[in-house]
């Protein structure tokens, strides 16, 4: 009877620890519960009652007299880890982990903070840029300029960001700069469509990923994340909309 208070203690940390890491780096809800609830169940416990939000989990077996808690205080997107942790969930499954090393492979993926180097980010941004200059406008001529300036907003919102930690406010900051340049380009004739420069190069920030999370939670019936998401995607899109807005009313 010692082991089992101790089993079911492993279990509660490791569904929250995988739950929260899911809705930490860009899950949508339906994911987390399916996976929070694969834990339990390939444990043992078939009595985990789990309520997911996104700013909290609370999960309680029916065996325990206390729920647990757990608080998310951010949020990024990180396919990458929710997909190791799917991972670790599906080895887990299959027998291939114990519980205990689970929840240390779990940490593992928490504290670890490596990802895509500065520079390959950047590239990728620019380059998505001017792809998706050329597939919204057919504009070619445009996509040079779209790559550069591009490039630095995205640079623009990823050290303002990570200096001040205010999304919004980063976003803002980086669709003004974005909107700055695309003036300046076309100006001094290294650009010549405005319009084409400022839509290609505000994709890298444009929230697709919390949009289309957004729609899925409500679609699978999570009215409290699902609108609580798509706030969080309007916010963004307002910022972004906001700054844009600012430098084509003074050009």
């Amino acid at each position: 009877m010692a082991t089992r208070p101790k089993k079911q203690v492993s279990v509660i940390n490791a569904c929250l620890l995988a739950g929260r890491i899911l809705i930490e780096n860009g899950s949508e809800m339906t994911r987390v519960i399916d996976t929070m609830q694969r834990i339990a169940h390939n444990a043992g416990i078939d009595s985990a009652q789990m309520f997911v939000t996104v700013t909290g989990i609370v999960v309680s077996l029916d065996d325990t007299p206390n729920a647990q808690v757990t608080s998310i205080e951010r949020r990024t997107i990180d396919l990458g880890k929710v997909a190791r942790v799917n991972e670790l969930s599906r080895e887990f499954a299959e027998q291939k982990l114990s519980l205990g090393m689970l929840i240390k492979r779990l940490q593992r993926i928490d504290n670890d903070i490596h990802t895509f180097p500065f520079w390959i980010r950047l590239f990728a941004a620019s380059l998505l840029s001017a792809v998706l200059l050329i597939v919204f406008t057919q504009d070619y001529i445009d996509a040079p300029t779209g790559f550069v300036i591009g490039g630095i907003g995205y640079s623009v919102f990823y050290f303002f960001n990570r200096q001040f930690k205010v999304q919004f406010l980063s976003e803002f900051v980086a669709s003004l700069t974005i909107g700055i340049l695309a003036a300046i380009a076309v100006r001094v004739h290294l650009g010549v469509y405005i319009d084409n420069i400022i839509i290609g190069s505000i994709m890298p920030l444009v929230p697709g990923v919390p949009i289309t999370n957004a729609v899925r939670d409500l679609v699978s019936g999570n009215l409290i994340s699902g609108p609580a998401r798509a706030v969080e995607a309007l916010l963004s899109s307002v910022a972004i909309g906001s700054a844009i807005v600012c430098v084509l009313h003074f050009v």
